[in-house]
């Protein structure tokens, strides 16, 4: 080929330069933004060490607690008798189960490190983990449930969500993730327990139906048979 006819060879143009920049300074000042929270919600700790003990406790254990919320939706559908609420009863620990499968790939792409990593300065109340921060298993575990008993019972499912917020706050007051790890963790929680239930909804109301026809009958309702609820 001619040399007149060779194409130039091409570099980033200015505009290119520029938008990397604004790109790289957005993520900086995102950062940055991320740190001021946590360190203000540290610093809350720091002020508070009267609470340390019960934010520790439901931090690392308060899991226990959503599982005995989730029992106590099964028994309210139970009791009621109703085939829609227990259909959602039951699906409601396996969309938790779910919420959390989804997260382990947002977890493992994201591979955010945690705020004591950067920070080490920091107050961590709980054992220093090397998993990644974003988002949150707790906080996607307390979403999940919180949707899921909403769907159950709508009292109950709003003292979930108060509990699922507490569950967000405390694990960023241990020290345990930043602020958004947390919110993007009740939301994905709640939309995959949401989208899932709208999914298997009809496989599990076949099987609740067929299943109050055998001797298990008794865990699905209270009614004996041939009342309807």
């Amino acid at each position: 080929m001619s040399p007149c006819l060779r194409s130039p060879s091409r570099s980033p143009g200015p505009v290119a330069h520029q938008g990397g920049v604004v790109a790289s300074g957005s993520a900086v000042v995102w950062s940055g933004t991320q740190e001021d929270w946590f360190r203000g919600v540290n610093g809350v700790a720091r002020a508070t060490p009267w609470l340390h003990t019960p934010a520790r406790l439901y931090a690392g254990y308060g899991v226990a607690v959503f599982a005995a919320v989730l029992l106590l939706s099964w028994w309210l559908a139970r009791r009621d008798g109703d085939p829609g609420r227990m259909t959602a009863a039951l699906w409601a620990p396996v969309g938790a189960l779910v919420a959390l499968g989804v997260n382990q790939v947002l977890v493992a792409t994201v591979a955010e490190p945690r705020p004591y990593t950067s920070m080490p300065d920091a107050l961590v109340l709980v054992a220093r983990s090397t998993d990644p921060s974003f988002p949150s298993d707790h906080a996607v575990m307390a979403g999940a449930v919180a949707a899921g008993v909403f769907l159950v019972d709508r009292r109950l499912g709003a003292a979930t969500v108060f509990l699922a917020v507490l569950m967000a706050v405390t694990r960023v007051y241990v020290g345990a993730h930043y602020p958004l790890d947390v919110a993007t963790g009740l939301v994905v929680g709640a939309v995959v327990a949401l989208a899932s239930y709208g999914l298997a909804r009809p496989v599990v109301s076949w099987l609740v139906t067929a299943l109050s026809l055998t001797p298990v009958r008794p865990l699905l309702t209270a009614r004996a048979p041939g009342i309807a609820p």
